[in-house]
């Protein structure tokens, strides 16, 4: 029985799926990137961006309908249970941080907030690559995972020191508030994307 099971094809449209959502996270980051260097046109843009959320929606649902649907699947069930929830947290926390310009009325901030969007950016061109990579070249997705986690703690860094310098300098409280939670939705989305980097680890040295 366990021989036949291995004969028997398994479904690698998950691998499309995947990279699918890892492009359409990238799309996203970078519309915030742009937000956050130009502040133009802000309530369009999170028009925008709320379409992009959505579409990852859609994507992460199409995913794990075909999941249990699925008799053989190109790994485990839990990780591509875990991977498209990670990869739509990212995408989450990137729409959240838009949503913050429009409902805190957030007209420019310092260029930490531009670096952190740049690196969940990077994050994202980096999970494409590393998805890109999960069908047939396993052994180089590891490399662009250890980038995600390192891009991670940079960002950790880039918080730690632009949330210390609003205390130090900002003088008006409701600012200071503002500009704080807008850079911890940041942090956190580069948290979520490091979970999807640790999950692709996982399925790789499972398999190894």
């Amino acid at each position: 029985m366990v021989r036949m099971l291995r004969l028997m094809p398994r479904e690698s449209k998950f691998f499309h799926l995947f990279a699918d959502m890892a492009q359409n996270l990238t799309e996203g980051a970078a519309l915030l990137k742009q937000m956050l260097t130009d502040f133009k046109d802000i309530e369009k843009s999170v028009q925008r961006l709320k379409d992009i959320e959505h579409r990852g929606d859609d994507m992460t649902h199409n995913i794990l309908t075909k999941l249990n649907q699925t008799f053989i699947t190109p790994f485990d069930r839990e990780d591509i249970y875990r991977l498209a929830s990670s990869l739509d947290d990212v995408l989450d926390f990137v729409y959240a941080a838009g949503v913050r310009l429009v409902m805190y009325k957030i007209t420019s901030a310092p260029e930490a907030a531009s670096l952190l969007a740049d690196i969940v950016l990077r994050q994202g061109d980096e999970l494409s690559t590393a998805l890109s990579l999960l069908e047939k070249k396993q052994e180089h997705v590891l490399e662009h995972c250890v980038e995600i986690n390192r891009l991670e703690n940079e960002a950790d860094s880039v918080a730690r020191a632009a949330i210390g310098l609003l205390f130090e300098k900002e003088r008006d409280p409701i600012a200071l508030i503002k500009l704080k939670e807008l850079y911890e939705v940041l942090e956190t989305a580069t948290d979520k994307a490091e979970d999807a980097a640790n999950v692709l680890e996982g399925v790789v040295l499972k398999s190894a």
